[in-house]
């Protein structure tokens, strides 16, 4: 009798149990986004043979009073929380906002993804986020070999992010391809998309819009499978003006009543990805502010310039190991530096990117470097010199 009471009770609490397995409970908040970062320290004055040798974009370590150099520090923020919809933050807490002052947080990356289809292979990205011009412009430091970005690309966009509005479509298909291509440790650019058009203030990431007009970017870059290798074709450009913030200027130098410069530029992407031999190459033309040393003014001249960079990756276990080469090239202005300082670029990198696993690699990276860099105080500048520059990166 007992036996035949308790049925009723234990088979409700079954089938309880098993409704409560088969209800799909809603996702905790915590459960819509992940966390992670990574951190790199330098150090630049081994074998220096000219301390007066410097690359303010670049890296503000190079030369005199140089030391260890807390170069990034990220802490990104991402996640899809919902079919469609896609954020990522990404904050750095190694900025610098004057030449006295260290490791300031900062936002970098504050965008949103939004997908129109049901695979968002049709999206706009609404935010502060990298403009798609170049390709080693939107590789993640965290993926790139050589310690930084070239001249001639990277002169195009401070920090390469401003904010604006981004329309970017590519293929299910090929989505997979740029994921893969960063995931598999081949030195991927991320998903820019197939094809980019967007608009964007021009700036420059965390400066305030100057003059009410936009500059427009667009890009198509293409990656294929070609017998075991993957190949990538690019081409970009952007046009717009470009306003010279009074705070850049010098006293004493000439330039145009209302501070608003042509802004244009084409460049063209090689890409062969390291399987195992790689080779990275871009160029661009342009026209752009620049200083000109003979007149004592800011003017529109013509630039160019590019680099080349080959690699060759080797697996050993878990660990890998990249050597490279890159030569760069730059003849022109960087719009965003005192005067719009004139330019003239000729590096040679010899190196190599040791990963001994996913959370820790070193590179060694040693240079010979050429730059002429001139603004109405510091005219007849060329300084040539070599320097060994390591630099230790964490991820997590």
């Amino acid at each position: 009798m007992l036996v035949i009471c308790l049925f009723p009770i234990i088979s409700y609490a079954q089938l309880d149990l098993q409704l409560r397995k088969e209800t799909p409970s809603n996702p905790k908040w915590y459960e819509s986004f992940s966390i992670r970062g990574y951190s790199q320290i330098r150090y630049n004055r081994l074998l220096e043979t000219n301390p007066n040798l410097n690359c303010e974009q670049c890296d503000r370590s190079w030369g005199n009073n140089g030391g260890f150099f807390m170069r990034r520090m990220r802490i990104i923020f991402y996640g899809q929380i919902s079919k469609n919809v896609y954020f990522y933050v990404q904050p750095d807490f190694a900025s610098s906002p004057a030449s006295d002052r260290l490791h300031f947080g900062q936002i970098r990356d504050a965008y949103f993804d939004i997908g129109v289809d049901k695979d968002n292979e049709f999206r706009f990205r609404v935010g502060q986020s990298k403009v798609p011009y170049g390709f080693e412009n939107m590789q993640s430091s965290q993926n790139r070999i050589p310690l930084d970005r070239n001249d001639a690309l990277n002169s195009a966009v401070s920090n390469e992010r401003d904010i604006g509005v981004f329309f970017y479509w590519a293929p299910k298909e090929k989505r997979k391809l740029f994921s893969s291509l960063v995931n598999d440790g081949l030195k991927g650019s991320g998903d820019y998309g197939v094809f980019a058009l967007g608009f964007y203030n021009g700036q420059t990431a965390n400066n305030p819009e100057l003059n009410n007009k936009l500059h427009v970017v667009s890009r198509f870059s293409y990656p294929f499978e070609l017998n075991n290798q993957i190949v990538e074709l690019g081409v970009q450009a952007y046009k717009g003006k470009y306003v010279i913030p009074r705070t850049n200027l010098s006293s004493g130098v000439k330039y145009n009543s209302d501070l608003n410069y042509t802004d244009e530029r084409v460049a063209a992407s090689f890409i062969l990805y390291p399987k195992p031999f790689g080779i990275q190459a871009e160029y661009t033309i342009g026209r752009g502010p620049q200083f000109n040393k003979v007149t004592d003014s800011i003017e529109v001249k013509g630039l160019n310039g590019g680099y080349i960079t080959l690699s060759y990756l080797k697996k050993m276990q878990k660990q890998s190991i990249i050597p490279f080469i890159r030569y760069q090239y730059y003849n022109g202005g960087k719009k965003h530096e005192r005067d719009a300082r004139s330019y003239a670029v000729n590096d040679l990198e010899i190196g190599a990117e040791w990963q001994f696993n996913k959370n820790f690699e070193l590179v060694f990276n040693y240079t010979i470097s050429k730059r002429r860099f001139e603004d109405f105080v510091m005219q007849n500048n060329l300084q040539s010199g070599n320097l060994l520059r390591i630099q230790a990166q964490v991820n997590f």
